[in-house]
């Protein structure tokens, strides 16, 4: 079994975003270690680049092992962009899977 698992959440995007114009949905997707849950690798599906490689900078190094609070704190402090309740939707969704997959 390898070592890290890949997890993706989603959420809807808000009308007026430039990324709603491709996706419907907001996914961040994460390469994270299995055992305690860190995330190694990010990424999003905002429509910049700098953004996806913020919220990338951002997510690296937590744990999500027991929740995202941290993560949606860290957004709220730090992202100031229209897909705030997206990214803080996405996270929570993709939490959910990664309990998900623990219990299986």
């Amino acid at each position: 079994m390898a070592e890290t698992m890949f997890v993706a959440g989603h959420s809807r995007l808000p009308a007026g975003m430039a990324a709603k114009n491709v996706y419907e949905t907001l996914t961040i997707t994460v390469e994270l270690d299995r055992k305690y849950g860190v995330i190694l690798e990010a990424s999003c599906t905002l429509a910049t680049e700098h953004g996806r490689d913020y919220i990338g900078r951002l997510l690296r190094g937590h744990s999500i092992l027991h929740g995202v609070d941290d993560l949606v704190e860290e957004v709220k402090q730090n992202y100031y962009g229209k897909a705030t309740n997206a990214i803080i939707a996405a996270l929570a969704d993709l939490h959910y899977q990664f309990q998900q997959i623990k219990h299986k």
